[in-house]
């Protein structure tokens, strides 16, 4: 799943469930590319080596992968990048300064390592 959403179940998909893969054509046809996982990566080392305020802004990842010129068509994808992460456990995503679902969030957003 490349947007990084939760999949909603559909009535056409009832019988094949366990073959769907994405939440919809435009998902599928972008796939997981390569600057995705850059996007990735680059998130979690940006939090491995630790920032002031222990959360980071997918902006400030952008920005790092795109060497600071014309990051800003990166940005949406550093959102999707840590909603896949928030979806496997590796970090959480905040809004105002709580944790939200990682499909449920509109607007600004912040990234952080999960506190245990």
């Amino acid at each position: 799943m490349s947007c990084g959403r939760r999949i909603a179940p559909r009535r056409r998909w009832k019988r094949q469930w366990s073959e769907v893969r994405y939440c919809s054509r435009a998902c599928g046809k972008r796939g997981i590319r390569q600057v995705d996982r850059q996007l990735e990566q680059t998130l979690l080392d940006l939090l491995e080596s630790g920032s002031r305020s222990g959360s980071i802004c997918p902006r400030e990842v952008a920005r790092v992968v795109a060497n600071g010129q014309h990051f800003q068509s990166l940005e949406e994808y550093a959102r999707r990048a840590a909603r896949r992460l928030a979806h496997r456990g590796l970090v959480e995503i905040l809004q105002g300064g709580r944790v939200v679902e990682p499909s449920d969030f509109r607007g600004p957003i912040r990234v952080r390592l999960p506190r245990r």
